[in-house]
């Protein structure tokens, strides 16, 4: 980067201060340089790694085919100042600082990206063999576990313990996953849906065990609440994510039901020069009328853009953008790539193509005959078209959408 772009223009806040160097901080402080910001951007992060990518956690590194996901950034070439191993522990809006370990941090922009921390297990924090994967120094704690092929419990039969539970089976593991709820994915898909999915743990070897809370857990031994006790030399939590926001507390900032951020729909906050982004915050969608809290990659991929360009936008006077994506997910587990786009939540109707026992399926949510959400299982062109369809709004015939050998594309009204 040259001097000459490094230098603030005459209008330009002189420091934008990005806490969270995840992916969406990260994408938060490329996006303002892409974008044209020529002021200082700090980038904090509370741990002591460079940037990496999680998804790869729970496969490439975990079962150590990578040593790290870190991104392919050259930081220093984008003029963007890293403090590492600089956890936030509050803000001062009134005096336009954050408070980190270092001491505070003064800011003419911040932009919080703190993502989500997962939920603990109780009474299991300090019992041996008890772990998150959550961050790189989880899953280098967990890759010895997998190496040495325990006797694993996991708990809870979200997308995080599928995913475990795979990559655990790969490496050779036995491996039990304990739900308290009565099937997997209970608060992701509808009954009907997530039902062929059980399926796949007894195919690929593992245990499930529905209906059944953990008790206690003891050094080698998981405990459940009918006396049963399962061997375990590894136990791995996954039983969700809360916004990570507890360290805002006493800042005057809005939060929502989950303790989440309540952004707006230009993802400011309800302070002055303050935005969020990505998992800790949640944004009212004008295109399926209601909140959303999305913690997946893609949302920490695309807020970003449009937080760097309202926060550009305002010193020229533009209109701010409103951010209302079509949520996007995707999942790798017990051989099958799962995608998810749009939200199903107040769909009318539920309209499957091909077989959910096969090896490739989907499932279409119809809202006054438009697509507005789409499951597809091996099928990734239907999630591509469906993406775009819902985006578009486009009317469907669901006869036609229902035929898996037509391309969802050719079945629009």
């Amino acid at each position: 980067m040259t001097e000459q772009t490094q230098q603030p223009g005459p209008s330009d806040p002189r420091r934008v201060v990005v806490a969270g160097a995840g992916m969406a901080g990260v994408q938060t402080a490329l996006a303002l340089r892409e974008q044209g910001f020529t002021g200082t951007v700090t980038l904090i992060g509370a741990e002591p790694h460079q940037p990496y990518d999680r998804p790869p956690l729970s496969k490439a590194v975990l079962l150590g085919k990578a040593e790290d996901s870190a991104f392919d950034v050259d930081f220093e070439d984008a003029g963007i100042e890293l403090r590492l191993g600089c956890e936030a522990l509050g803000l001062r809006a009134g005096d336009h600082e954050l408070d980190t370990e270092a001491g505070p941090v003064p800011y003419d922009v911040l932009v919080v990206a703190t993502g989500a921390e997962p939920v603990r297990l109780p009474g299991a924090e300090g019992v041996p063999g008890v772990h998150l994967l959550r961050t790189l120094d989880d899953a280098a704690r967990l890759r010895p576990v997998l190496a040495r092929q325990h006797d694993v419990v996991v708990v809870g039969a979200g997308w995080i313990g599928a995913e475990f539970a795979t990559a655990a089976r790969e490496a050779g593991c036995a491996v039990t996953v304990v739900e308290a709820e009565e099937r997997p994915l209970v608060e992701a898909l509808p009954a009907e849906v997530a039902a062929p999915m059980t399926a796949w743990y007894a195919e690929a070897g593992v245990a499930l065990r529905t209906r059944t809370r953990v008790e206690r857990v003891e050094p080698g031994a998981v405990v459940l609440d009918d006396g049963s006790r399962l061997p375990a030399g590894a136990v791995v939590v996954g039983i969700g994510a809360r916004p990570a926001t507890a360290w805002l507390a006493g800042s005057g900032i809005g939060l929502g039901a989950h303790g989440e951020i309540a952004a707006d729909r230009h993802l400011a906050t309800s302070l002055p020069d303050v935005y969020a982004v990505g998992d800790c915050a949640s944004f009212p969608s004008g295109r399926y009328g209601e909140r959303l809290l999305v913690h997946h990659w893609d949302n920490a991929l695309q807020g970003p853009r449009t937080v760097a360009g309202n926060i550009l936008g305002a010193l020229s006077g533009r209109e701010p953008a409103v951010y209302d994506p079509v949520p996007y997910f995707w999942s790798e587990q017990f051989g099958r790539f799962v995608q998810y786009a749009g939200h199903h939540a107040d769909a009318d109707r539920t309209v499957w193509r091909g077989d959910p026992a096969g090896a490739a399926w989907s499932v279409c949510w119809l809202r006054e005959s438009r697509l507005v959400a789409l499951l597809a299982v091996g099928r990734p062109g239907d999630l591509a078209q469906g993406r775009r369809l819902i985006e578009a709004g486009t009317a469907m015939d669901a006869e036609l959408v229902a035929d898996p050998g037509r391309p969802l594309k050719a079945a629009t009204v």
